[in-house]
């Protein structure tokens, strides 16, 4: 039986190896735009259980902000109503469509790295990879997953950067922001609907998450594509961003889980944030 990394991707072979092994929690997280509950129950990776990221609340409203991280009662609750304890090796299976689908797979990764769980990787290509590989099994109908107590949550405070955290490091330049979003977002030709300014935070470089999806595999796109693309990011600690926190747990999850780079943390709140308080700058124009 191979061991399932507690880190970064898994294959398909790999974890279809493992399926099966103690202590292993497989979470099916395809949300409504997916198919949601139906196409889990129509069709998934035996012994997965379902977790729909937007119904379950792995992100929640704080004020005019949507994506932000919940209170950690709510997630010390649903880790355990997933069943998982201390000891899980978790492996998060989104539907593999879109680098959309991709990002809540990055996001509930942070999550539970935040909260202190350290074993946790996510499926290379998502479902669809599973569905195309020859001979996987698919399982159907309902989730059932075997409950645990509220899990006990460690926060892992350096992986999380607050509106003030970030404030200081765009001042300070003691941090490198790195905005996921897309150039007419950056640029603030169009914002999102829960900002009260379009831009960017005042420093910031543009790496769109878009460029680190492959659409054709469903993939990321390999090591040194992606090197490629960070490589120009500023060496030392870097902020990642975007509208809600959603599209940036992709790049913090590249820079930190797949580059290794060290100090890497997601700014949740982002831009619904950020632009809240009318003191914090907004810059306009092209990177």
């Amino acid at each position: 039986m191979t061991d399932i990394p507690t880190s970064g991707l898994v294959s398909p072979k790999i974890l279809a190896d493992g399926l099966g092994s103690p202590g292993l929690v497989t979470i099916d997280i395809r949300a409504a735009a997916e198919g949601g509950r139906q196409a889990f129950e129509a069709g998934h990776i035996p012994g997965a259980v379902h977790s729909d990221y937007a119904v379950d609340g792995w992100r929640a409203k704080v004020g005019n902000a949507p994506g932000m991280l919940p209170p950690l009662d709510h997630l010390a609750e649903l880790a355990g109503r997933l069943g998982i304890i201390p000891p899980s090796k978790v492996v998060i299976v989104p539907a593999g469509l879109t680098a959309n689908d991709l990002a809540a797979a990055t996001r509930v990764y942070w999550t539970l790295k935040l909260i202190g769980h350290g074993q946790q990787a996510i499926l290379d290509g998502g479902f669809k990879s599973w569905q195309t590989q020859p001979g996987l099994p698919i399982a159907t109908g309902p989730s059932k997953p075997s409950s645990a107590p509220p899990y006990p949550v460690v926060m892992q405070q350096k992986l999380r950067s607050t509106a003030d955290a970030t404030f200081v490091a765009s001042r300070s330049k003691l941090a490198t922001l790195v905005d996921a979003r897309s150039a007419s977002y950056f640029d603030g030709k169009e914002k999102a609907v829960e900002a009260t300014r379009a831009g960017h935070i005042p420093g910031a470089v543009s790496r769109d998450y878009a460029a680190a999806f492959d659409p054709a595999t469903g993939r990321f796109k390999p090591a040194g594509d992606l090197a490629a693309l960070f490589g120009p990011v500023p060496k030392g600690p870097a902020i990642s961003y975007c509208n809600t926190g959603h599209t940036a747990s992709l790049n913090w999850f590249v820079m930190s889980e797949l580059l290794d780079r060290d100090e890497v943390s997601l700014y949740d709140g982002s831009m619904t944030d950020w632009t809240q308080d009318p003191d914090r700058p907004v810059a306009t124009g092209a990177a």
